[in-house]
This record gives C-alpha cells, structure tokens and sequence, in this order.
C-alpha cells in the first residue's frame, strides 16, 4: 500500500544555547537513501512538535482522560512518512459505534507521500470521530477521534466536542492539596556554544522505537555530510543512519546497545567548530531520555572452583583373627571319622574331638566347620603427595541461553501470530510435472550464458505465478475489512531467509518481466536482503508471496500468509516418479513438484483458489503458453 520516496531537502540548523535549547522539541526529517540504505539525520527545531507515530496505542498512551466523561482514549493524527507535517483523512474505514479489532483499517490518510492505511494496535470501540471525511491539512498530532474500552461508554460521547475538554475538571477532594512539582533539573553550565541536536527519526512508517546498534563515530571525530554516522534497529530492518551536515561529534547522549529508544529521542550532539567539544563534556539532556541504558548483558556463569586434593593415608591394616590352634603331637581319631575328613579335604589339625582324650569322632567331622581364611593385608601404598591440577577453563552453568529478540524478530512474531489467529487459512496441494521446464531451462542458459545470467526454477515459478495472478485476481487481492482490493498489478514477494530474520523483498511488475529481468531482480534483491543493505520500499507491499524451500530437500510444507495478501505459495522439491506414458514401457519417468496454496477463506474460496491452482500448473506443464 505504501511505497516512499525518501530523498528530501535538509532541514535548517538549529542555534540554541542556554537552558532554552533544553526545552525544544525535535523535528525528524529523512534526508537521504544512500546504496547501503542509509538515512540521513535530524536536528532539533525549537518550532516543531515530534509527530505522533503509530494508532490506537499511541493514542492510550497519549491520551487525557476527563473526569465528567467514562475512560476513553484520544487518537492523534500519527506521522504516516517521516516528512508529513499534515494529513487529509481520505476515508474513514470506521464508522461511531463500531467494534476495532487490533490491526483493523480504521482510516485511510493521505500524506505527503500516499495514501497510507491507519491500522488500530489494540482493541476498543469507535465513540466519536472529530474529523470528518475529506477533511484536509490536519495537523499532526491532532485528535482526530475518540475510542472506549465498552460498548455502554459510545452515547456519552454522543454530542463530545475538542472544545469541551477546555473546561476544567473538577477537583476530586478540596482537602486533598496537589504535590508540589518535582524540581526542574538543571543543566551543569550556563550556556552551550551553538549545536545541533540529533534525534532519532522514524525510518519506517510504523516505527515507534528504536534501537542503537552501533555508534559508527566518537566523541570528537570530525563528521563529513553523508558520513555513516550510527546503525539503527527499526521495526523493518537495521539502517544506516547518516550525518546531515560537516560538524564534529561533541557528545553521545545514547549509548550503544540500547533498545527501545522512543522517536523524538536526542541521539547526540554536533558542533561546528572543534573547540567547542569540551564545553560539553559535563551536558546532560533535561528531558529525561538521557536515563535511557542499554541492557546490562548477563553475568558469564564461572566453574566452581576445582576441590583441593587431600593426602592420602592408608587405612590401619586389619588384624586377622586367630585360627584354632592345631593339637600339639599325636592326634586321635576313629577311622571313620579319619575316612570321612580325606573325603571332605578337612585338616583333621584343625578339627577340636569331642571323645574320650580329645579324640575326633564320626560327629566331630560332620559338625566342623572350616574357619574363614584371614585376609592378607594390601602392601601400604606410598602417601600421595598433593598435586595442584591445571586450572579448569569456565563454562556456562545451566541448560540454556536466552537470546535477546530483535526488533525485527518481534515484529515478525507478531505478525506471525497476528496471521494464524485472524486470517482463516486453508490448504490446497498439487503435483506438477516439471520435464518441460527442465529442459527448457537448459536451452534457455545456454543462450544466456553469453551474458552471465543463470535461470533457476524459481525465476519460473514467479513468472507462471504472476501469470496466474492476472488470470485469477481473486488470488492477487487483499481483505481491508471494509472492501476487497484486487490489485491490477502483480507484486510478488519472494521469501528470503537472513540472519536476522525472514524477509520478504518485492519483485515488481512481475507479470509484465520477462525470465531473465526477474533473475537478476531476485538475485539483486536477495543478495541485498542478507547484507541488510535492501531499501524500505523494497520489501514492503507486494500483492502475492512466494516461498522455495526447495533446495533444502522439502517435499512439501504449507506457508503462512502475509497479511494484508490473500494467498502465498510454499514450494517443494522435485522428485523423479513414474507415471503412465503411451509407449511400449507403458509408463515414463517424469520430474514432479508438490506445490501447496495457502488462502485466506474471507477473499478466496475453495474453487477460487483450486482455478489458480490449474492455471499455474498450466503455466508450468506448458511453458510456451507463457508467450500468449
């Protein structure tokens, strides 16, 4: 829906000193998209209020509750490009008394730029609408209309004006004295030499926070315009951020690695002469952003200490016990008792008679039992003298990592979650013989190969899906909650894995390019996307997603949709199978490939979506048909 054109003139210096400079506002201008998507800065203007980014969120927390009235909240007009000052309210998508789910269209505004969809980031009920339709030049920041939290609080609101709000509300207890306010907190020194003050912008059109990756200047560096000056996070991707005028950097008012800057928040300060970096040294930003610290990174888990070795000492040698003491000289024994002690291997030595003299009978055999043979005692071992053990190198306690999310990350989570829990998907698989294809995409690189460009299947598959797009436009359109939008053009998203997370880039046109125009395209785009080098408009829109995950050796998966689109293709692998052929074998081996279409049911029916199936696979089975 919005696509932004980001060159712009830059904005005047802004001269301040004393403790007036620590009073002003920022104004936020994107001056310059460089080839490695960098923006250029901003500086402070004492004469401009920050725009008010995002919807229903920004306006909770933006907005003044009045004691006559029930809770409700008060929307600004937001800041829909990063030069729009004003706004005219197209249409609005809302009418009073209607329920808002969060991501609902609640209002279309056309900016400096387009004609922007205004999205609700929470939900509520619209109460009152305080700008009509066709309304133009409004201001940025201005409320445009009031949304509650039930559906009993809409009819007091019924005849709500801006001007109502100008009366005092009244005191809630007499007795109850107000706190006195906080001390202003003073600025250390008197005066600053004359600098600008450089505040984050907003570098995507839903951005409301961002975060400092990494300061690519230090404090007392001298800057030359378009200088890369800082890399920042946004909610899209992480953009250079670029110096707008020469100067020196004076001071760093955010240190790298903090999230979740608010727009509007001084980043640093610039000065034009050099000797003018000293006096601030000691400056400290009043309006309380400067509190603003990165994360602390967690504490790296240490190895407990190795247990000392202690000196071995040997156990007191055990004290065998004594065996009966054989009879001294002649010992008596009946025969049979002799015999049977042979027989049982028994030292007749041992054995105590119970007869007449000690004489061992036949009983004295059968009850004797065989004293335990002492245990011979281990040679001591030498003592084992102390050694100390070579120090253990620390590893991380516990099972587990916590990795920081990215703003990125985040916000792909959400729209994620977003997509399965409010878009009613289903699912509709094909097989499609790929033999033509093949063979035609040898031919066609061998032509190619003069110059450089190699055609892959997927080039095809964006082609035939784009053709099919035009055929069915019931697949190339998108669910605006009011109205369905079928685009007259095909912009196909390719899906394109990064380090930092999945991103869409955007091949434009793409049922008008012909094969070799869309492999450069996609080339170019993909290879920009892992470099983090792509530019907004780039990868944001499109009207129908494709997404290979092919040559990992995936037969099939299904896709999740990318809102507001209606459809998006998950492709397969391609495998050798064999099919009924008329020849003599009577079957033939062909090159198929297991495409799923994901739909959104509230734009594409069954049989809808089942068309685009067959036209694609025509598409695919028949490539000549292409040229038609």
């Amino acid at each position: 829906m919005l696509r932004l054109c980001l060159r712009l003139r830059a904005p005047a210096r802004s001269v301040l000193s004393g403790r007036s400079q620590a009073a002003s506002t920022c104004r936020y201008r994107r001056l310059h998209l460089g080839p490695v998507n960098r923006l250029r800065g901003l500086v402070g203007s004492p004469a401009n209020v920050p725009p008010v980014k995002g919807a229903l969120r920004q306006g909770t927390a933006s907005g003044r509750r009045w004691y006559s009235l029930p809770p409700h909240q008060k929307v600004p007009l937001p800041a829909l490009s990063p030069t729009m000052q004003m706004g005219t309210i197209a249409r609005w998508e809302k009418k009073e008394g209607d329920k808002i789910n969060e991501g609902d269209l609640i209002a279309e505004v056309e900016t400096d730029k387009a004609t922007v969809g205004f999205e609700s980031l929470e939900e509520g009920y619209m109460a009152k609408i305080l700008v009509a339709e066709g309304t133009r030049d409004v201001p940025i920041g201005s409320v445009i209309c009031i949304t509650v939290d039930k559906p009993e609080f809409i009819d007091a609101f019924k005849n709500y004006t801006l001007d109502s709000t100008a009366a005092t509300p009244p005191s809630v207890s007499a007795a109850t004295p107000s706190p006195p306010p906080p001390p202003a907190v003073q600025a250390p020194g008197s005066t600053y030499p004359n600098h600008m003050k450089i505040c984050l912008p907003a570098l995507s059109p839903t951005m409301t926070m961002g975060t400092v990756q990494k300061w690519e200047k230090k404090v007392g560096e001298k800057l030359s315009e378009g200088d890369l000056l800082a890399e920042i996070e946004t909610d899209k991707a992480t953009i250079g951020f670029e110096v707008p005028e020469e100067g020196y950097l004076a001071k760093i008012l955010i240190e790298e690695g903090t999230r979740d800057v608010p727009l509007g928040t001084p980043l640093c300060i610039i000065v034009e002469k050099e000797s003018d970096i000293g006096s601030f040294e000691d400056y400290k930003e009043l309006t309380g952003v400067a509190d603003i610290k990165p994360q602390p990174a967690a504490p790296t888990p240490t190895a407990a200490p190795p247990p000392v070795p202690q000196v071995a000492v040997p156990p007191p040698a055990p004290t065998p016990s004594a065996a009966p003491s054989a009879p001294k000289g002649r010992v008596f024994i009946s025969p049979l008792a002799r015999k049977l002690a042979s027989e049982k291997g028994i030292d007749i030595k041992q054995v105590k008679g119970s007869g007449p003299e000690g004489r061992i009978t036949k009983k004295d055999i059968d009850s004797f039992v065989p004293p335990k043979a002492a245990p011979v005692p281990a040679a001591a071992p030498a003592p084992t003298v102390a050694v100390p053990s070579p120090a253990v190198a620390a590893v991380p306690s516990g099972v587990f990592t916590d990795v920081p999310i990215s703003n990125i990350r985040r916000v792909i989570a959400q729209r994620l979650m977003q997509s399965k829990q409010t878009i009613p998907h289903y699912y509709l698989s094909i097989d499609i013989n790929m033999g033509e294809i093949v063979q035609l995409r040898k031919e066609l690189n061998e032509v190619t190969k003069a110059d450089n460009i190699k055609l892959s299947v997927n080039d095809f598959i964006i082609k035939a899906s784009a053709l099919a797009c035009l055929k069915v436009p019931e697949a190339n359109s998108s669910w605006l909650d009011t109205v369905i939008r079928q685009h007259h053009v095909v912009d196909v998203s390719v899906a394109v894995s990064t380090p930092v997370g999945l991103i869409t880039p955007i091949v434009f046109n793409a049922h008008t390019k012909g094969l070799a125009t869309i492999s450069k395209d996609v080339l170019s785009l993909a290879t920009r996307a892992r470099e983090g080098k792509l530019k907004p408009h780039e990868f944001q829109g499109g009207t129908f997603t494709v997404s290979n995950l092919g040559m990992y050796g995936i037969k099939n998966f299904s896709a999740i949709i990318n809102p507001p689109q209606a459809c998006i293709l998950a492709v397969g692998g391609s495998e050798n199978r064999l099919i009924p052929a008329d020849n003599e074998k009577g079957f033939d081996v062909a090159s198929m490939m297991f495409v799923t279409l994901s739909c959104d049911h509230r734009v594409v029916d069954g049989a809808v979506g089942a068309q685009w199936l067959a036209e694609f696979k025509k598409f695919l089975e028949k490539p000549t048909t292409m040229l038609l």
